[in-house]
Formats: structure tokens, C-alpha cells, sequence
């Protein structure tokens, strides 16, 4: 390669040699080409268009102060000169800046007098906002109270919210004049703290200023300012609450002793404040506030146990709670109030003080509790002690035959209001004559509400009380009692209960069983949603259900969460678990349609989609046997085995009495007992015999011959004695005739369905044969072509040796011819040399002659002369 380069300069240069003009127009073009580069990349960094000079975001009518250039010093001589001010940093491109400009307008235009409110471009790259904040996300709202802050303002960017934020920074005290205002003030469920500072020595005494910032602290904290702080300067309204030092700081509690800030032990500063409150805090209830976002704010809540969840309609203006929050409110002080549960003295007897429940497994609705009393027949001194032996737990044959004939006798008819039914009668104690049991058998009925009583016909309401079981004996006065008192400390299944705004947070509602649209009607759902808004579920995390509130139109909302958190907290609960699944596919608008679809029936699927709803009615069909494929949508060994599945439907597609179905397990929740532990799974459930499914092997290949044998092999028949004779009598069963003739008349319709399938079969492989053939032509075709292209192959390859040897002497004569020609530029050079030479000699030589000539013919005037 490198040789031929030089042989081309060579031939070049010998061109150049002898036109001398192509090397002028060659050197001309080099330097105009240099010249053009340099000017190209002089002008490079300006190929980029310059950014556009940014314009105002707000609009001039509203009472924003917009700093589109970035300009931040002007921020802080804005800010001196009033005494609230709100700092919108934003983005013009950010569409969630966008959205929020309208809300900060509309406060803006409600609180202009109040505040000032400035708005700044953080995104002008030549401002100076960009180059001394790194902010990660737009918009920013930044809150100063005269010289503190800045507050963050970490809530929804909807300008109630917004509004009430400012103006709890505005009032962040609430002056109490009087005993009746500092009652009203501390009636509230939510945590109350409150100042007590002496106004008579100065304006403004010391700590005042302290106690102010650490309400605002509390506002940086939580945004909806849920922990209040108030302040009081009378001293006869100080010591209704017992404070008679100024400079006190007094958190009310409810449940436990209220506190006083520790002075001595902690520094008097507005964060040892804060913090000491959030510390010892009593909230029942928490609002929970999901950011839309990416976030592990509900994970980090319902980790921490069973929560309720209650979705109802909040106005963030409303100063007072509203009804409904407040019936809230007071059902979750009640359920955390565990002082009024105190133990039953001992003058009331053993009987409650060592009791245990038990129930039988020969019924369902039967409990017996068992007392330790004593006998009184015992030495003196002695007590009973509240230790059950192994016989209570049921060890004991004695005491176990005596409880089943307690507690499984017939027990007398009660009126239809009363909830329980009891027999009390008292046994020896197996371990010690001096003590007896004292076993009590009640018959409880389950616990429904009127909706779930609708659903369930055959089972006798009964009030909302829980059983005897589920409340430790020990309750003495609340045994009995209907309403949540107490329970947080009865039970251990402790709700937490939490808030969440309705109208932000419809969607999550929608996800945990709550209707799609809140102005929909509720004929789908009935009873899930409230007529106030409102929408309340039990999510626990730790088993992986949740529950949903269904409200009776005649129940009120606090009789319905009553209800329904005493039958969460009893330890047989009859709550029945929430599934989610995918909606059903919505019958045709109009009345018309019912009657159009009598006339003509929908078609027949090949393949049965179920879902949360039509899943038990499909599978538990007693009529059938019911092929289910388990599958989801992310599953790729799954979307493999669907040209299976249909291949096995298509064979059973003219058989009534066999079903092929598939259920997406990712968007359809299911029974515990019918959860598959991975997929695809395949499950047979025979017709008549429901309880005795079967799942496929795993260690088969799911195939169209191994699925047809495990249906052969498993499919129901009339033998099987879960299916009762047509025709026969109900104290008499059916005869050996009537079961031989159904069981031939199966046996016939299986071999019909067999021979359909077989025919089927012999369909496909002879079109398979058919195929195969053609494939078979289509080789050979094929094949051959391949041999014609292999012989061309040959003669190409041939071919292109010869031009190679021929294109190889064309470069060696080439190469000759160059070196021939260089040769010759050499000699013809070296020629003119030499000729040049010759010529100069000659012409020299010339001259010395005529000069020799000159003088001789000189020399013969001059010797003429004389």
C-alpha cells in the first residue's frame, strides 16, 4: 500500500514537473481550504441559538411580585419590608408550576392585604436564584413570619390549602381570655398546648417570643397544623389548668397526665419545645397526606399494624372539624379510652376474674366459658388462684364430655332481641376439692351489619355486640356494652386510625373498593360509599387483606363504624375479606337490551375469562368440570402455553359439560384456597365433587396429550356420591337402576365427546400431513435451487481468481512501466545537463576563436601599418 502511495506522489510530482500551473492552482486551493476551515470553526460556539430572554409567568392583573430574572436580592428587600411574606420559586416549563400559578393567584388574591407574595424564575441560568440554589424539583413554596423561616410548605398545591397554611403562619397563637374559651379549646380531639405568660411587666415578656417560634416550628413540621398552641395571660384562667408560674408551657392530654415543659432538664428554645410535644403527643387520629409521587409514606404507616383507613370530605378554610370528622373523631377517643375499663373488684366474686372461653369444634355458634370458684369449703386463708390446668385448655375427658353436653344441648327458645342464650351449671375441679368450674354456654349469633344480613337471609340478625370470647373477662363493667370504649386495650388486633382527604385522594379509595366516580350511584356498589362522601377500609398489611365498610342506609356512620371495628377486633370476626378484580364488561344501555338478549343469546367463549366476581359461580358449577388456567400478563411461560390452551378448548368446544377457563392472578384477588404458589398452574375441578381438585403435575410438560389425559383421568362421573339422583324421593334413595342408567348415560356422553375429539384429531393430522408434505416439496425445491447457487458459487469464485491474477500483471506491467518511465526522466534529465553543458563549452570555445581571430587579424593591420 505504502508503495503504491509513493508511486502515485511520484507520478503527481512528475506532472506537476512538466505543467507548472497545475502546482499554482493546487497550492491557491490548499490555502482556501485552510482559510475555510478556520472560518467555520471560528464560528462554531455560535451555531446554537441563544436562549430566549424569559417573560413574566403570572399575569400583570394579579398581586404577584414576578422576578422572572432570577433576581434574588431583590427577594430579600421585599421580603424586609412586610411582615409575611410567600416565595413561589418556580420553573416556566415545569407543568405542576403551571398547575399551582392559578392556586397562588387565587390566594394571592384573597390575602394580598395580609401578605406579600413574590414569585421567582429559578431556572434563568443568568439569574442569580440558579446559581446559588440546586433545587430537585419545582414548585417551592417558601413561608417567612417576620424575621423566621423559611417554613417549607409540604402539602397539595391547591390554593384552600395553601390559604389555610398562611393563615395558621399569620395566627400561629390563639389567645384564650376566658375559662370557657380555654375549655372549647382543649375539647378538641386534636393535641392542645398551651402558654401562660404575664403581660403586665413589658410587651413582650421573656420566653414569649420563644413559645411563638415554636409554633411556627410546629407549622415547618406539619403543614395542616394539627398540633395547635394557645396562649393565656390571666392567672385566674392559668389555674383552671393548675398553672401559676409565668413562662409555663402545658401540654393537655387526654388519656394520660398532661405535662409541663421540664425547664430544668431542657433548654427553654423553640426546637427543644417542638420537639418535646411531638414527643409526647396523644393523637387518635393522623392525617396522611400521599405526595402523588414515588413515595414510602403508606408502606411506612401500615407496617406498623392494622390501620383504618377513613376517606371523608375536608374543608382546610373550616376553622371548626366538621360533623362527620368529629363523629370520627369521637369514636377513635372513645377506642383509645382504657380508664374506664377497670378490672371488677373482688367483692364481685371470682367468677369474672378467672374465666376463660373455649369453643367446641362440634359447633360453630356455641361458646362455654369457664370459671375457677371457689367451693368455700376450702382451709381458711386460702384465695383462688387465676392459674386454669391442663383440663380447661380441654385435657381433661371429664370436664370435655360435660361442656359438650352444656354447651350442645338444646337450649331453650329466647325472645328474637335477645343475643345470647345461656346455661350455667358448675363441674368439680379435676386437681382440687376445694375449687369447682363454673362453665356458662352461650350461643352467639354471628355479627352482621343490615346490608350483610341481606346478603345472608338464613342467619337471625342480632344486635352489634361481640361474643363473649372476644372481650377478656376481666372487663367487668364493658362486657356487654355496645359501643368501642375501651377496646384499644381488650384486644390485640390495635387499629390505628388515620384521615385522608377525599377529594385528593379518590383514586387510592377506588383501588381498596370504593366506587370509580363519588357522584356515581351505588347500585354497583351498594354501601361502600357513604351519602356524606365519605369511604372507611381496614387495611392489614401483615396478612394481606383488607376489609370495606358497607353502610346500611338506615345505620348512621357511627353505629356502622362501631360495628364495624368491634367485629375486626373479635377474635371469630365475620368480616369478609375485600377482593379486588377487574370490572365486568357492562350490559347494553337502555331496557331494550334484556329483551334483545333473550331472543338471542351471546355466544359461547371458547375460552372463559374470569374474575373476582364470576369466579366461584364459574368454577363451583356442579354441572361441570371446570379446566382452570392460572396465568398473569407479565408471565412469559405463560403467553407459551396460550396456543395450548386454545388447542384444548377448541377440542372440547361442542361439550357442555367441560369448561376451559383462565383467571389473571395479578389484577383478580382470590380465595386463600384457591391461590395457586406460582404460574402458569393448571387446576381441574371435577363436576360433582368440587372438594376434590387437582392440580396438574408440575414435573409434566403442559401439552395438548397430557392435558387431555389428566382430564380423562380426573373428570367427574355420576358414580361419585356427591350428586343426588333426579327424580327420587327425599327419604328414599335411588335404586340400583336409576344409578346404573345415569352412569351409562354419562359414560355415553364421554364417549361421544371422546369420538367428537378423536375426530377432531384425525382432522388436524391430516392437515398436518398435508403440511408436511408441502413442507416436504418446498425442501426439495429449495434444496435444489441451493445446488444451482453453489455451483454459481463455484464459477463466481473462478471468476474472480482470474480477474485477481489478471488485475495482479496489469499492476506489475504498471509498476514496470513507472520504474521504465522514471529511468528515462532520469537519462532525459541528465541529456539536458550534458547538452546544456556542450552548448556552453561550444559557445566558449567560439568566443576564444573569433576573439584569437581578432587579434591575429590586429596583428597583420598593425604589422601593414608599419
Amino acid at each position: 500500500m505504502l508503495r503504491r502511495v509513493r508511486q502515485s506522489l511520484r507520478q503527481v510530482l512528475f506532472l506537476m514537473a512538466r505543467r507548472p500551473g497545475l502546482l499554482c492552482g493546487t497550492i491557491v486551493l490548499g490555502v482556501l481550504l485552510l482559510l475555510a476551515v478556520k472560518f467555520t470553526c471560528s464560528r462554531a460556539k455560535n451555531v446554537v441559538a441563544a436562549a430566549r430572554p424569559p417573560v413574566r409567568f403570572f399575569s400583570a392583573e394579579a398581586p404577584v411580585v414576578d422576578l422572572y430574572l432570577g433576581q434574588l436580592d431583590q427577594v430579600e428587600r421585599l421580603r424586609s419590608v412586610a411582615e409575611v411574606s410567600l416565595i413561589f420559586f418556580y420553573a416556566p416549563w415545569c407543568a405542576h408550576s403551571m398547575a399551582a400559578r392559578q392556586e397562588v393567584q387565587q390566594v394571592a388574591k384573597n390575602l394580598a392585604k395580609q401578605v406579600q407574595f413574590v414569585a421567582v424564575n429559578c431556572w434563568w441560568n443568568h439569574g442569580k436564584c440558579r446559581k446559588q440554589n440546586r433545587f430537585y424539583q419545582y414548585p417551592i413554596i417558601h413561608l417567612f413570619y417576620r424575621r423566621f423561616g423559611p417554613i417549607e410548605y409540604k402539602g397539595p398545591f391547591v390554593a384552600p390549602y395553601v390559604e389555610s397554611f398562611i393563615l395558621r403562619v399569620i395566627t400561629p397563637l390563639t389567645y384564650l381570655p376566658s375559662r370557657a374559651t380555654l375549655e372549647e379549646f382543649l375539647s378538641c380531639h386534636e393535641p392542645r398546648v398551651v402558654g401562660f405568660f404575664q403581660f403586665n411587666s413589658s410587651p413582650q415578656p421573656p420566653g414569649y417570643i420563644t413559645y411563638l417560634s415554636s409554633a411556627l416550628q410546629a407549622l415547618k413540621r406539619d403543614f395542616r397544623g394539627v398540633v395547635r398552641f394557645g396562649v393565656v395571660t390571666n392567672k385566674q384562667v392559668a389555674e383552671a389548668i393548675s398553672l401559676k408560674e409565668d413562662e409555663t408551657v402545658y401540654l393537655y392530654r387526654r388519656f394520660n397526665s398532661s405535662l409541663i415543659f421540664p425547664r430544668r432538664e431542657r433548654n427553654f428554645t423553640s426546637e427543644a419545645i417542638c420537639s418535646w410535644v411531638f414527643e409526647h403527643q396523644e393523637a387518635v387520629l393522623q392525617w396522611l397526606q400521599p405526595p402523588g409521587t414515588k413515595s414510602r409514606l403508606l408502606e411506612h404507616e401500615l407496617t406498623k399494624g392494622p390501620a383504618l383507613l377513613l376517606f371523608l370530605p375536608y374543608d382546610p378554610l373550616v376553622s371548626r372539624p366538621s360533623p362527620i370528622l368529629q363523629q370520627v373523631a369521637d369514636i377513635a377517643v372513645r377506642y383509645h379510652s382504657c380508664h374506664n375499663n377497670n378490672h371488677s373488684s373482688l367483692a364481685k366474686g371470682s367468677h369474672s376474674l378467672c374465666c376463660q372461653s373455649l369453643l367446641l369444634p362440634e359447633s360453630s355458634t356455641s361458646v362455654c366459658e369457664v370459671c375457677l370458684s371457689s367451693s368455700g369449703s376450702g382451709p381458711a386463708g386460702s384465695s383462688v388462684r387465676c392459674s386454669f390446668s391442663s383440663s380447661a385448655q380441654g385435657g381433661d375427658l371429664a370436664l370435655q364430655s360435660y361442656l359438650r353436653h352444656c354447651c350442645l344441648r338444646p337450649l331453650p327458645a329466647v325472645p328474637a332481641k335477645t343475643a345470647t342464650s345461656a346455661g350455667c351449671s358448675n363441674v368439680l375441679n379435676s386437681y382440687s376439692p376445694f375449687g369447682q368450674y363454673s362453665a356458662c354456654c352461650r350461643e352467639v349469633e354471628p355479627q352482621l351489619n343490615e346490608s350483610q344480613a341481606e346478603e345472608e337471609p338464613d342467619l337471625r340478625r342480632a344486635p352489634l355486640t361481640p361474643p363473649p370470647s372476644s372481650i377478656p373477662p376481666s372487663s367487668g363493667p364493658q362486657r356487654g356494652a355496645g359501643g368501642v370504649a375501651g377496646l384499644r386495650c381488650q384486644t390485640n388486633r390495635t387499629l390505628r386510625f388515620y384521615v385522608l382527604d377525599a377529594a385528593l385522594n379518590w383514586p387510592l379509595a377506588v383501588r381498596l373498593g370504593a366506587t370509580g366516580n363519588r357522584s356515581a350511584s351505588r347500585h354497583r356498589d351498594a354501601g361502600a360509599q357513604g351519602d356524606d362522601g365519605s369511604f372507611a377500609t381496614i387495611v392489614n398489611l401483615k396478612d394481606e387483606v383488607h376489609y370495606v365498610l358497607r353502610r346500611s342506609p338506615a345505620a348512621t356512620l357511627t353505629e356502622s363504624l362501631e360495628a364495624f371495628i368491634r367485629n375486626f377486633s373479635a377474635p371469630y370476626s365475620h368480616l369478609q375479606r375485600h377482593l379486588v378484580g377487574e370490572e365486568e364488561e357492562e350490559e347494553d344501555d337502555g331496557r331494550g337490551g334484556e329483551g334483545e338478549t333473550r331472543q338471542h343469546p351471546p355466544p359461547r367463549l371458547l375460552i372463559a375469562e374470569l374474575t373476582t366476581s364470576s369466579f366461584l359461580p364459574a368454577v363451583m358449577d356442579l354441572q361441570k368440570d371446570v379446566l382452570l388456567f392460572y396465568y398473569t400478563q407479565w408471565c412469559g411461560f405463560c403467553s407459551v402455553l396460550n396456543h395450548v390452551i386454545i388447542q384444548l378448548a377448541r377440542l372440547f368446544q361442542g361439550n357442555s359439560t367441560i369448561t376451559v377457563a383462565r383467571v389473571n392472578v395479578a389484577r383478580n384477588d382470590l380465595p386463600w384456597e384457591f391461590m395457586v404458589d406460582h404460574v402458569p398452574s393448571v387446576l381441574l375441578f371435577p363436576k360433582y365433587r368440587k372438594h376434590s381438585s387437582v392440580k396438574f403435575p408440575d414435573d409434566l410438560p403442559i401439552t395438548l396429550p397430557n392435558l387431555l389425559r389428566f382430564i380423562l383421568q380426573h373428570s367427574g362421573s355420576v358414580q361419585h356420591a356427591d350428586k343426588p339422583a333426579p327424580g327420587s324421593s327425599g327419604a328414599e334413595g335411588p335404586g340400583p337402576g336409576t344409578v346404573l342408567r345415569a352412569e351409562f348415560l354419562a359414560l355415553q356422553r364421554e364417549v361421544q365427546a371422546l369420538r367428537h375429539a378423536r375426530e377432531r384429531l384425525s382432522q388436524q393430522l391430516a392437515q398436518l400431513w398435508r403440511d408436511n408434505r408441502r413442507l416436504t416439496f418446498d425442501a426439495l425445491g429449495l434444496e435444489a435451487q441451493n445446488t444451482e447457487l453453489r455451483r454459481e458459487r463455484r464459477s463466481l469464485e473462478e471468476q474472480h481468481r482470474e480477474k485477481s491474477r489478471q488485475l495482479g500483471e496489469a499492476v506489475r506491467r504498471l509498476e514496470e512501466l513507472a520504474d521504465t518511465s522514471e529511468s528515462l526522466l532520469n537519462e532525459n534529465t541528465l541529456l539536458r545537463v550534458l547538452l546544456m553543458a556542450l552548448k556552453d563549452r561550444t559557445e566558449a570555445e567560439e568566443q576564444q576563436q573569433a576573439e584569437e581571430e581578432r587579434k591575429e587579424t590586429e596583428q597583420k593591420r598593425s604589422h601593414m601599418a608599419s
